[in-house]
């Protein structure tokens, strides 16, 4: 399948589907895959059950377990070939401002801003909506002990806060599908039309994709 693309991000709230989906399109398609290690954060589990106070550490093992990807990403050896990953770097703030608190951000701002200015740029970013029932269930289906305590208020803070922030994305071509009844592992022909639509398509900035579950 054609491909005018060098790195595609795709990115959603806790439970979209985003890793699944990055899995898939590299297989089919051949590219390097990049995946988020969020298992690799020890402060991971402490933050879903006392938010307030492992957000701040929770957040810079995070930002700096990302970076190092992203200056991987970045190296011209690695990045000629076509990428694939399940997030992009500018998410890490979507959570920082929803976690941290005045002081802790303006910190955290002093940081990121230095890192955010050298990672690595996506060709396209797919950004995936779904309902938060269906966030919990796909939570709840794939069964990690520390995301028990995940909350359907959190995910609501969550979606409305990636909504806000692709409403006003700009930095690259972005496609929005609502995947709340969309199956990209079980159903091939979802997956099918949107290959349709990422390799055969012109792709503009905000492009919706509406993609109708069988009935």
């Amino acid at each position: 399948m054609p491909n005018q693309f060098d790195f595609i991000a795709i990115e959603g709230v806790i439970g979209a589907g985003k890793t699944t989906l990055a899995q898939l399109l590299s297989e089919r398609n051949n590219a390097r895959l990049v995946l988020e290690k969020f298992e690799e954060n020890p402060f991971l589990p402490k933050f879903y059950e006392d938010r307030k106070r492992y957000a701040f550490q929770t957040q810079l093992a995070f930002l700096a377990s990302r970076f190092k990807q992203q200056q991987k990403m970045t190296n011209k050896e690695l990045f000629d070939e076509f990428i694939i990953s399940d997030y992009i770097f500018e998410k890490d703030r979507i959570f920082a401002r929803l976690n941290l608190d005045e002081d802790e951000l303006a910190l955290y701002d002093n940081i990121y801003g230095i890192m955010t200015g050298i990672s690595a740029k996506p060709d396209l970013v797919i950004y995936l909506q779904s309902s938060v029932d269906r966030l919990m269930e796909n939570i709840e289906n794939r069964g990690r002990d520390y995301e028990k305590n995940i909350t359907p208020d959190y995910l609501q803070e969550l979606s409305d806060a990636y909504n806000h922030f692709f409403y006003h994305y700009e930095k690259a071509p972005l496609i929005i599908i609502n995947a709340t009844n969309v199956d990209f592992l079980h159903n091939p022909d979802h997956l099918v039309y949107l290959e349709e639509q990422i390799f055969e398509q012109p792709i503009r900035n905000n492009t919706h994709i509406q993609i109708i579950p069988d009935s």
